[in-house]
């Protein structure tokens, strides 16, 4: 087939989807969260952010099509933090959610029935997110290894109290119950370990710009804003899986057949968590826009007179780069 010729208006950080609509925000991060590009060699990876910055510096190679550098886009951000442009550890990425989330999700739905097993898979499940709110913070505002300490003890003691104080409650209540708690011990731990990891936001605010990305100052009330969204992308990304798939395991287990394989159990579960986490992990991260906005009138007044005194009512609102 023949390919696209690079027409001299393009710009290759202009959205392919619009970023406003939920359906928009879906075909992009199915773009860059798709899990094949974690296998993509590091050399490439490394020309895909070559090509992208040369394309926007107007250095674009003879003979490169708009194919080659979509799909140069698509490596760049998959790979890239979107504020430093630094390289992100592979656990991290968002494209690693669906191989890693899978695996962790389905033992932990699997191993369940026992305090030891509970507290060894949480443990994994805590720091398999540490790695990924670390990697996926807001760049701009750098945390100390102290505070990634704290931040990981607090939630993972979070989720192991909640899980093991659960697992107890539930000795005695219908099965589903407790193949349920997995989950509120997940849900638990992400409301806890994410505003802890991105704490430095919250105390010094971040950055928001207007339409055009000019700075105009630091908000808390934006970071605030900004990971509160990112901790309901995180528990809608593993709810479906961890509520639906159990209630299809309590009754197959009913079977005979599936009585009889029950070493099959785990990585059957394993592989139905990742056919969930491989529609909702693009779906999580698409609830809201990537670049978050905040309406003027709802900053920190210092702030917002700040911004009135130099623009007028030219900005109504902010903003910002709410992390993943």
């Amino acid at each position: 087939a023949k390919m696209a010729t690079v027409s001299l208006g393009f710009n290759i950080d202009s959205p392919r989807w619009d970023q406003s609509t939920f359906v928009g925000r879906l075909k992009h991060f199915f773009n860059i969260t798709d899990p094949r590009t974690v296998l993509v060699p590091e050399e490439e990876l490394d020309q895909a952010k070559a090509l992208v910055e040369g394309c926007r510096a107007g250095l674009v190679p003879p003979g490169s099509s708009q194919e080659q550098l979509l799909y140069a886009k698509k490596l760049y951000d998959s790979a890239f933090h979107p504020d430093s442009g630094e390289k992100m550890n592979l656990v991290g990425r968002m494209s690693f959610q669906v191989p890693g989330g899978m695996a962790i999700t389905g033992c932990m739905l699997q191993f369940y029935r026992t305090v030891p097993a509970v507290v060894f898979w949480q443990w994994v499940n805590q720091s398999f997110n540490a790695f990924v709110n670390y990697t996926n913070r807001n760049a701009a505002s750098p945390i100390s290894l102290r505070q990634i300490g704290v931040a990981y003890v607090t939630a993972t003691g979070a989720a192991l109290a909640t899980a093991v104080g659960l697992n107890l409650y539930t000795k005695r209540a219908p099965p589903l119950l407790a193949r349920w708690v997995p989950f509120a011990a997940v849900a638990a731990a992400n409301c806890v370990n994410i505003p802890m990891m991105r704490q430095q936001e919250i105390i010094n605010g971040i950055t928001v710009t207007d339409e055009n990305n000019n700075e105009l100052g630091r908000s808390r009330r934006a970071a605030v804003k900004g990971i509160s969204q990112v901790v309901v992308s995180r528990i809608t990304m593993a709810a479906p899986g961890m509520i639906i798939l159990p209630i299809i395991m309590e009754r197959l287990e009913k079977f005979t057949f599936m009585q009889r394989i029950r070493v099959l159990h785990g990585p059957l579960q394993v592989l139905l968590c990742g056919g969930f986490l491989l529609f909702m992990v693009p779906a999580a991260c698409a609830l809201f826009p990537q670049r978050c906005s905040l309406a003027l009138a709802d900053l920190e007044p210092e702030l917002r007179d700040s911004i009135m005194a130099k623009h007028g009512d030219k900005v109504p609102y902010v903003y910002f780069n709410k992390g993943l």
